[in-house]
């Protein structure tokens, strides 16, 4: 297991889905998608979760949006970007949300991102997450690397023209049963062709992770697999 501070910056795994990311412009402190946020907890190798200079929610469920996870971090000068469903349920000045739906390009302060598409797209998924309801992935410019974190999403047609991004990591489902599964995640990492793709989103699912984190590292060919130990 290992984290991904070889390329400066450190990326931390939170668990599920939930990152964060130091921005060595400015010191800033990025948080994807929080929940279950570990401060607080007993055994921990941080005693504090550092406060959030922007926090962004990729979509509204429970274990991607979650408010009291949201109030560990956030301080008076927190931006949270997040779809319009999202922000509506946030209690903040609204002059610190910035809505956003997919494949737009945003700027905060000078920090530069895009969102994507992120879809179930197989039959028995497709009341999980709706195309129509607009949920995003994002992909970061940070420290000089191209950073994608995908969302809850199954392999879409948008993720093919991600090759042509060149992208330096992807942060990509991997669990099933509400994203995409292990084979599936694989072909779409195999698409995307990143340097790195970090597989999220599948250990709560799955009592064999352990298993499948084998599996994808054997079936991705086109970028190298790196398996994160959670902070937690």
């Amino acid at each position: 297991m290992e984290n991904v501070n070889w390329f400066g910056p450190s990326l931390t795994w939170l668990g599920h889905a939930s990152f964060s990311f130091v921005d060595e412009k400015g010191n800033r402190i990025y948080y994807v998608d929080p929940f279950d946020l570990p401060a607080g907890k007993a055994g921990l190798k941080v005693e504090k979760l550092q406060e959030a200079d922007i926090i962004f929610i990729t979509h509204a469920h429970y274990d991607h949006f979650s408010q009291s996870d949201i109030k560990k971090i956030l301080k008076d000068s927190t931006v949270i970007v997040a779809t319009a469903d999202v922000l509506e349920k946030i209690d903040v000045d609204d002059k610190k949300k910035i809505a956003v739906s997919p494949n737009k390009n945003y700027d905060i302060k000078g920090f530069k991102f895009s969102t994507t598409p992120a879809y179930n797209n197989k039959p028995e998924r497709l009341n999980f997450h709706p195309k129509n309801n607009n949920w995003v992935g994002y992909i970061f410019a940070l420290n000089g690397k191209m950073i994608y974190h995908a969302g809850d999403t199954d392999f879409i047609e948008e993720m093919k023209a991600l090759q042509d991004l060149s992208l330096d990591i992807a942060i990509i489902p991997i669990g099933g049963t509400y994203t995409m599964d292990v084979i599936e995640a694989a072909a779409a990492a195999n698409a995307i062709c990143a340097e790195i793709t970090i597989p999220m989103h599948y250990r709560r699912l799955n009592q064999n992770y352990e298993e499948i984190e084998e599996k994808f590292k054997a079936l991705v060919t086109s970028s190298k697999v790196v398996i994160l130990e959670e902070l937690k």
